[in-house]
Protein backbone atom coordinates (compact mmCIF):
# COMPACT_ATOMS: atom_id res chain seq x y z
CA UNK A 1 0.00 0.00 0.00
CA UNK A 2 1.40 3.78 -0.97
CA UNK A 3 2.20 5.61 2.29
CA UNK A 4 -0.15 8.31 1.29
CA UNK A 5 -3.23 8.76 -0.42
CA UNK A 6 -5.38 11.16 -1.91
CA UNK A 7 -9.28 10.42 -3.29
CA UNK A 8 -12.21 12.13 -3.69
CA UNK A 9 -15.74 12.26 -3.02
CA UNK A 10 -19.38 13.13 -4.24
CA UNK A 11 -22.40 13.48 -2.52
CA UNK A 12 -25.08 11.14 -3.72
CA UNK A 13 -27.52 13.39 -5.41
CA UNK A 14 -27.01 13.04 -8.88
CA UNK A 15 -29.07 11.43 -12.26
CA UNK A 16 -27.50 8.44 -13.01
CA UNK A 17 -26.00 9.98 -15.89
CA UNK A 18 -24.19 12.77 -13.95
CA UNK A 19 -22.46 9.62 -11.75
CA UNK A 20 -21.29 8.09 -14.76
CA UNK A 21 -19.82 10.97 -16.12
CA UNK A 22 -17.91 11.80 -13.33
CA UNK A 23 -16.84 8.37 -13.02
CA UNK A 24 -15.70 9.07 -16.54
CA UNK A 25 -13.46 12.00 -15.21
CA UNK A 26 -12.09 11.40 -12.37
CA UNK A 27 -10.42 8.14 -13.89
CA UNK A 28 -8.64 10.32 -16.04
CA UNK A 29 -6.31 11.26 -13.00
CA UNK A 30 -4.33 8.99 -10.81
CA UNK A 31 -6.81 9.33 -7.62
CA UNK A 32 -6.21 6.22 -4.84
CA UNK A 33 -10.41 6.16 -4.10
CA UNK A 34 -13.33 7.72 -4.96
CA UNK A 35 -16.21 7.83 -2.46
CA UNK A 36 -20.13 8.96 -2.03
CA UNK A 37 -21.69 11.07 0.82
CA UNK A 38 -25.36 9.10 1.83
CA UNK A 39 -26.60 10.93 4.50
CA UNK A 40 -30.49 10.96 4.43
CA UNK A 41 -32.16 11.38 2.85
CA UNK A 42 -30.16 11.40 -0.08
CA UNK A 43 -29.19 8.28 -2.21
CA UNK A 44 -28.42 5.27 -0.65
CA UNK A 45 -24.46 4.33 -1.28
CA UNK A 46 -24.26 1.46 -3.41
CA UNK A 47 -26.76 2.53 -6.63
CA UNK A 48 -23.98 5.46 -7.06
CA UNK A 49 -21.02 3.43 -6.56
CA UNK A 50 -22.26 0.74 -8.82
CA UNK A 51 -23.12 3.39 -11.46
CA UNK A 52 -19.70 4.65 -11.31
CA UNK A 53 -17.64 1.28 -11.25
CA UNK A 54 -18.28 0.46 -14.93
CA UNK A 55 -16.44 3.66 -15.10
CA UNK A 56 -13.44 3.48 -12.81
CA UNK A 57 -10.46 1.50 -13.94
CA UNK A 58 -7.77 2.32 -11.13
CA UNK A 59 -9.38 3.61 -8.00
CA UNK A 60 -11.05 1.81 -5.25
CA UNK A 61 -14.97 2.56 -4.34
CA UNK A 62 -16.88 2.70 -1.29
CA UNK A 63 -19.14 4.92 0.90
CA UNK A 64 -18.48 7.00 3.34
CA UNK A 65 -20.62 5.68 5.20
CA UNK A 66 -23.06 3.28 5.46
CA UNK A 67 -24.95 3.46 9.40
CA UNK A 68 -25.79 -0.10 10.68
CA UNK A 69 -28.98 1.82 11.51
CA UNK A 70 -30.09 2.27 8.29
CA UNK A 71 -28.41 -0.96 6.52
CA UNK A 72 -28.19 -4.46 8.22
CA UNK A 73 -24.33 -5.54 8.65
CA UNK A 74 -25.68 -8.74 6.33
CA UNK A 75 -27.01 -6.24 3.40
CA UNK A 76 -23.70 -4.44 3.55
CA UNK A 77 -21.81 -7.76 2.63
CA UNK A 78 -23.66 -8.20 -0.12
CA UNK A 79 -23.93 -4.98 -1.48
CA UNK A 80 -19.89 -4.87 -1.11
CA UNK A 81 -19.13 -8.04 -2.45
CA UNK A 82 -21.77 -7.26 -5.68
CA UNK A 83 -19.46 -3.53 -5.64
CA UNK A 84 -16.07 -5.43 -5.66
CA UNK A 85 -17.43 -7.82 -8.10
CA UNK A 86 -17.64 -4.78 -10.30
CA UNK A 87 -15.20 -2.19 -9.38
CA UNK A 88 -11.34 -2.74 -11.38
CA UNK A 89 -10.00 -1.12 -8.49
CA UNK A 90 -11.65 -3.10 -5.48
CA UNK A 91 -13.82 -1.89 -3.21
CA UNK A 92 -14.04 -0.72 0.71
CA UNK A 93 -16.69 -0.25 3.18
CA UNK A 94 -17.09 3.20 5.39
CA UNK A 95 -18.98 2.64 8.77
CA UNK A 96 -19.96 5.18 10.89
CA UNK A 97 -22.83 5.89 13.70
CA UNK A 98 -24.67 8.51 11.29
CA UNK A 99 -25.72 12.16 11.97
CA UNK A 100 -29.57 13.75 12.30
CA UNK A 101 -31.18 10.04 11.97
CA UNK A 102 -34.11 10.94 14.19
CA UNK A 103 -34.90 14.14 12.15
CA UNK A 104 -35.40 10.96 8.99
CA UNK A 105 -37.13 8.82 11.25
CA UNK A 106 -34.42 6.84 11.99
CA UNK A 107 -33.68 5.26 15.25
CA UNK A 108 -29.99 4.71 15.78
CA UNK A 109 -29.28 1.09 17.11
CA UNK A 110 -27.82 1.41 20.52
CA UNK A 111 -25.16 0.62 22.38
CA UNK A 112 -24.31 2.35 18.88
CA UNK A 113 -20.16 1.39 19.44
CA UNK A 114 -21.07 -2.15 19.76
CA UNK A 115 -23.61 -2.24 16.90
CA UNK A 116 -20.18 -1.44 14.70
CA UNK A 117 -18.09 -3.22 15.97
CA UNK A 118 -20.50 -6.79 15.94
CA UNK A 119 -21.05 -5.54 12.22
CA UNK A 120 -17.79 -4.94 11.32
CA UNK A 121 -17.35 -8.83 12.67
CA UNK A 122 -20.36 -9.72 10.92
CA UNK A 123 -19.37 -8.52 7.39
CA UNK A 124 -15.85 -10.13 8.30
CA UNK A 125 -16.80 -13.48 8.63
CA UNK A 126 -19.35 -13.61 5.47
CA UNK A 127 -17.22 -11.90 3.31
CA UNK A 128 -14.41 -14.26 4.23
CA UNK A 129 -16.81 -17.50 3.26
CA UNK A 130 -17.77 -18.20 7.04
CA UNK A 131 -21.21 -18.58 9.02
CA UNK A 132 -22.31 -15.57 10.28
CA UNK A 133 -23.47 -16.91 13.41
CA UNK A 134 -23.22 -14.06 15.70
CA UNK A 135 -24.57 -14.25 19.27
CA UNK A 136 -23.78 -10.41 19.91
CA UNK A 137 -25.33 -7.97 22.55
CA UNK A 138 -27.09 -6.13 19.48
CA UNK A 139 -26.98 -8.87 16.29
CA UNK A 140 -28.04 -12.89 16.92
CA UNK A 141 -27.47 -14.28 13.75
CA UNK A 142 -28.27 -18.34 12.55
CA UNK A 143 -25.38 -20.69 12.37
CA UNK A 144 -26.32 -21.85 8.93
CA UNK A 145 -26.54 -18.49 7.15
CA UNK A 146 -23.79 -18.03 4.98
CA UNK A 147 -22.92 -15.75 1.27
CA UNK A 148 -24.49 -17.28 -1.53
CA UNK A 149 -23.39 -14.83 -3.65
CA UNK A 150 -19.33 -15.31 -5.31
CA UNK A 151 -17.17 -13.75 -2.58
CA UNK A 152 -14.52 -10.98 -3.23
CA UNK A 153 -10.98 -12.48 -4.23
CA UNK A 154 -8.79 -9.56 -2.02
CA UNK A 155 -9.49 -8.34 1.10
CA UNK A 156 -11.99 -5.24 1.47
CA UNK A 157 -10.66 -3.16 3.70
CA UNK A 158 -13.10 -1.38 6.48
CA UNK A 159 -12.94 2.67 7.33
CA UNK A 160 -15.06 3.82 10.87
CA UNK A 161 -16.14 7.39 10.73
CA UNK A 162 -15.42 8.52 14.10
CA UNK A 163 -14.52 11.72 16.24
CA UNK A 164 -14.54 9.67 19.38
CA UNK A 165 -12.19 8.03 21.85
CA UNK A 166 -14.03 4.81 22.32
CA UNK A 167 -15.08 4.09 18.72
CA UNK A 168 -11.21 5.25 17.36
CA UNK A 169 -10.15 2.88 19.55
CA UNK A 170 -12.40 0.02 18.39
CA UNK A 171 -10.87 1.04 14.59
CA UNK A 172 -7.88 0.14 15.89
CA UNK A 173 -8.80 -3.38 17.14
CA UNK A 174 -10.91 -3.98 13.82
CA UNK A 175 -10.31 -1.62 10.93
CA UNK A 176 -8.13 -0.42 8.07
CA UNK A 177 -9.15 3.20 8.35
CA UNK A 178 -10.30 6.06 10.62
CA UNK A 179 -12.11 8.89 8.85
CA UNK A 180 -12.52 12.34 10.33
CA UNK A 181 -15.07 14.30 8.57
CA UNK A 182 -15.53 17.82 7.86
CA UNK A 183 -12.05 18.58 9.08
CA UNK A 184 -8.68 19.76 6.79
CA UNK A 185 -7.00 20.53 10.39
CA UNK A 186 -3.50 19.17 10.78
CA UNK A 187 -3.60 19.32 13.92
CA UNK A 188 -6.20 16.87 14.84
CA UNK A 189 -4.77 14.31 12.86
CA UNK A 190 -1.95 13.15 15.82
CA UNK A 191 -4.82 13.11 18.22
CA UNK A 192 -6.75 10.45 16.57
CA UNK A 193 -3.84 8.34 15.97
CA UNK A 194 -3.41 8.58 19.90
CA UNK A 195 -6.61 7.26 20.31
CA UNK A 196 -6.68 4.03 17.47
CA UNK A 197 -3.37 3.40 18.99
CA UNK A 198 -4.94 2.49 22.06
CA UNK A 199 -7.25 -0.13 20.48
CA UNK A 200 -4.27 -1.36 17.93
CA UNK A 201 -2.13 -1.91 21.16
CA UNK A 202 -5.28 -3.59 22.96
CA UNK A 203 -5.78 -5.99 19.71
CA UNK A 204 -1.18 -6.82 19.11
CA UNK A 205 -1.59 -4.73 16.18
CA UNK A 206 1.44 -2.63 15.42
CA UNK A 207 1.05 1.13 16.10
CA UNK A 208 0.08 3.10 13.15
CA UNK A 209 -0.92 -0.08 11.68
CA UNK A 210 -5.17 1.96 11.26
CA UNK A 211 -4.64 4.90 8.64
CA UNK A 212 -5.80 8.22 9.60
CA UNK A 213 -8.06 9.21 6.92
CA UNK A 214 -9.25 13.35 6.83
CA UNK A 215 -11.58 14.87 4.65
CA UNK A 216 -13.63 18.17 3.87
CA UNK A 217 -15.35 20.12 1.59
CA UNK A 218 -13.56 21.48 -0.90
CA UNK A 219 -13.44 24.23 -3.75
CA UNK A 220 -11.10 24.95 -5.79
CA UNK A 221 -10.80 27.42 -9.14
CA UNK A 222 -8.32 29.70 -10.33
CA UNK A 223 -10.64 32.73 -9.31
CA UNK A 224 -8.84 31.98 -5.58
CA UNK A 225 -10.98 35.05 -3.61
CA UNK A 226 -13.76 33.55 -5.05
CA UNK A 227 -13.16 29.80 -4.29
CA UNK A 228 -12.64 30.98 -0.53
CA UNK A 229 -15.83 32.45 -0.67
CA UNK A 230 -18.00 30.17 -1.93
CA UNK A 231 -16.31 27.75 0.91
CA UNK A 232 -16.92 29.99 3.41
CA UNK A 233 -20.43 29.59 2.44
CA UNK A 234 -20.56 25.78 2.40
CA UNK A 235 -18.49 25.24 5.80
CA UNK A 236 -20.95 27.65 7.68
CA UNK A 237 -23.60 24.83 7.65
CA UNK A 238 -20.94 22.46 9.93
CA UNK A 239 -18.74 24.08 11.30
CA UNK A 240 -20.65 25.12 14.42
CA UNK A 241 -21.43 21.25 14.88
CA UNK A 242 -17.95 20.02 13.99
CA UNK A 243 -16.00 22.67 15.61
CA UNK A 244 -17.28 21.42 18.99
CA UNK A 245 -15.99 18.16 17.93
CA UNK A 246 -12.03 18.76 17.64
CA UNK A 247 -10.03 18.95 20.99
CA UNK A 248 -7.56 21.15 19.47
CA UNK A 249 -9.40 23.89 18.20
CA UNK A 250 -11.07 26.96 20.41
CA UNK A 251 -13.24 29.21 18.45
CA UNK A 252 -15.01 31.89 20.61
CA UNK A 253 -18.78 30.41 21.52
CA UNK A 254 -20.41 33.85 20.39
CA UNK A 255 -18.69 33.55 16.98
CA UNK A 256 -20.22 30.09 16.52
CA UNK A 257 -23.68 31.51 17.72
CA UNK A 258 -23.64 33.81 15.32
CA UNK A 259 -22.61 31.79 12.15
CA UNK A 260 -25.29 29.27 13.41
CA UNK A 261 -28.20 32.24 13.91
CA UNK A 262 -27.46 33.24 10.27
CA UNK A 263 -27.52 29.65 9.13
CA UNK A 264 -31.20 28.85 10.40
CA UNK A 265 -32.20 31.97 8.63
CA UNK A 266 -30.77 30.96 5.71
CA UNK A 267 -28.40 33.73 5.35
CA UNK A 268 -25.25 31.51 4.15
CA UNK A 269 -24.00 34.74 2.82
CA UNK A 270 -23.61 36.70 6.36
CA UNK A 271 -22.53 34.08 8.10
CA UNK A 272 -19.43 33.14 5.73
CA UNK A 273 -18.56 36.95 6.51
CA UNK A 274 -17.53 36.57 9.81
CA UNK A 275 -15.07 33.35 9.15
CA UNK A 276 -11.47 34.31 9.09
CA UNK A 277 -9.38 32.25 7.56
CA UNK A 278 -7.26 30.97 9.80
CA UNK A 279 -10.82 29.02 10.99
CA UNK A 280 -12.02 28.54 7.56
CA UNK A 281 -8.65 26.29 6.36
CA UNK A 282 -9.37 23.82 9.44
CA UNK A 283 -12.72 23.05 8.13
CA UNK A 284 -12.27 23.04 4.16
CA UNK A 285 -10.02 22.90 1.34
CA UNK A 286 -10.75 26.31 -0.60
CA UNK A 287 -8.63 28.20 -3.04
CA UNK A 288 -6.32 27.59 -6.06
CA UNK A 289 -4.28 24.82 -6.86
CA UNK A 290 -1.17 26.40 -4.89
CA UNK A 291 -4.00 26.85 -1.78
CA UNK A 292 -4.64 22.75 -1.68
CA UNK A 293 -1.01 21.59 -2.18
CA UNK A 294 0.14 23.75 1.03
CA UNK A 295 -3.14 22.03 2.96
CA UNK A 296 -2.26 18.50 2.00
CA UNK A 297 1.27 19.46 2.58
CA UNK A 298 0.60 20.10 6.02
CA UNK A 299 -1.66 17.35 6.18
CA UNK A 300 0.07 14.55 5.16
CA UNK A 301 3.30 15.98 7.45
CA UNK A 302 1.16 15.50 10.11
CA UNK A 303 0.38 12.04 9.55
CA UNK A 304 -2.63 11.73 7.45
CA UNK A 305 -2.59 8.76 5.79
CA UNK A 306 -5.57 9.50 3.18
CA UNK A 307 -6.86 12.77 2.02
CA UNK A 308 -10.38 13.40 0.93
CA UNK A 309 -11.36 15.92 -1.37
CA UNK A 310 -15.30 16.92 -1.02
CA UNK A 311 -18.31 17.73 -3.09
CA UNK A 312 -18.20 20.40 -4.47
CA UNK A 313 -14.24 20.75 -6.00
CA UNK A 314 -15.10 23.70 -8.24
CA UNK A 315 -16.99 26.94 -8.09
CA UNK A 316 -19.64 26.62 -10.64
CA UNK A 317 -19.26 22.61 -11.47
CA UNK A 318 -17.60 19.65 -10.31
CA UNK A 319 -15.18 19.21 -13.60
CA UNK A 320 -13.40 22.45 -13.16
CA UNK A 321 -12.42 21.73 -9.47
CA UNK A 322 -11.77 17.76 -10.22
CA UNK A 323 -9.33 19.19 -13.42
CA UNK A 324 -7.35 21.42 -11.25
CA UNK A 325 -6.98 18.60 -9.16
CA UNK A 326 -6.15 16.56 -11.81
CA UNK A 327 -3.44 17.85 -13.42
CA UNK A 328 -2.09 20.50 -11.00
CA UNK A 329 -2.50 19.33 -7.69
CA UNK A 330 -1.80 15.72 -7.63
CA UNK A 331 1.74 15.48 -9.79
CA UNK A 332 2.31 18.52 -7.26
CA UNK A 333 1.91 15.80 -4.57
CA UNK A 334 3.72 12.90 -6.32
CA UNK A 335 6.68 12.92 -3.82
CA UNK A 336 3.68 11.51 -1.19
CA UNK A 337 2.08 9.78 -3.76
CA UNK A 338 3.94 7.02 -4.46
Amino acid sequence: MKKHELSIAFQTDKRAQAYIELAKLVDEYDFDAVTVYCDAPFHPSYPPLMLMAQHITRARLGPAAVQPSRMHPIDIAAQTALLDDIAQGGAYIGIARGAWLEDHGVTEIKPAITAIRESVDIIKQLLAGESARYNGKVYQIADHVRAPYPLPERDIPILIGTWGKKLSAVAGEVADEVKIGGSANPDVVPVIADYIAVGEKEAGREIGTVGVVIGAVSVIDEDREQARQIARQSVSLYMPIVSKLDPTIEIDPDLMNRVQTHVNAGEEELAAKLIPDDILERFVFAGNADDIIRQCEKLFDAGARRIELGTPHGVKDSATGIHIIGQQVIPALKQYLQ
